[in-house]
């Protein structure tokens, strides 16, 4: 007569973890969202929240070695969800700790670090740090420059307020006669708010796009400003070819 094997502690344990990790991860985010935590309080209990998932991430492995087909436990089950639930919020901490150390220690970036463009109407606007910034981007982002539209400025400026309008950043501000467009993108977890500029010149009948992306928040980008700035003139180097200019 067969003998029915008891449910594995661990991998229910793991489960249970796993799901309070999220509640307090998700209560972190939810809280400075609707202005009840402060940016500071918000990430470290955020950091609380990743901690626990790596504990649980801990307890389902152990859950899932205990309860696998020749094991001594039931719980495949709770482990294999204890698992799929811690995962993701682990492996993005891991990244963002990465990121931290990977990319260069600046939050200002521009494609022009020699007269980069200003702010002149987004909330929280700051000028330029200035050289030891720029040397820094320059070991970072070596490859990030300006964009050249082989037409003028006049047909140039409706197509890159377009495609910041399609990047899903919010419009603050467009300057016709100065050729600049002011914008704030929100990040997609926290929704924290970085401002935009980019701004068009004539250089020679062609048109010189630069832009440049400042985070409010912190002291590191962990190279979310670049990545935007790229992401930006390549859909405006795309859009270009597609209207034939």
């Amino acid at each position: 007569m067969s003998v029915s094997k008891r449910m594995s502690k661990t991998a229910l344990l793991g489960l249970i973890v796993s799901v309070i990790a999220i509640a307090v991860s998700a209560m972190a985010v939810l809280g400075y969202r609707g202005g009840t935590l402060h940016f500071v309080l918000a990430i470290e209990r955020f950091t609380w929240g990743a901690y626990l998932a790596g504990t649980a991430l801990f307890l389902s492995l152990l859950g899932l070695w205990f309860s696998r087909p020749r094991g001594v436990c039931r719980g495949l089950f709770p482990a294999l969800l204890g698992l799929v639930l811690a995962l993701p919020l682990v492996w993005s901490t891991l990244w963002f700790e990465y990121a931290a150390h990977a990319y260069p220690p600046i939050n200002d970036i521009s494609t022009d670090t020699e007269d980069p463009p200003s702010f002149w109407d987004v909330p929280n606007a700051v000028a330029y740090p200035g050289e030891e910034v720029a040397k820094l981007q320059q070991w970072g982002y070596p490859e990030l420059k300006p964009l050249y539209l082989s037409m003028d400025t006049e047909q140039a400026f409706p197509l890159a307020s377009v495609v910041a309008r399609d990047m899903g950043w919010e419009i603050v501000a467009e300057n016709n006669e100065e050729l600049q467009i002011e914008a704030v993108d929100s990040s997609l977890l926290f929704g924290f708010k970085d401002n935009v500029v980019i701004r068009l010149q004539d250089v020679d009948g062609k048109t010189q796009v630069d832009v440049r992306s400042h985070s409010r928040l912190g002291k590191i980008d962990r190279g979310a400003n670049a990545k935007r700035i790229k992401a930006y003139l390549l859909m405006l180097g795309k859009r270009v070819s597609a209207s034939g200019s």
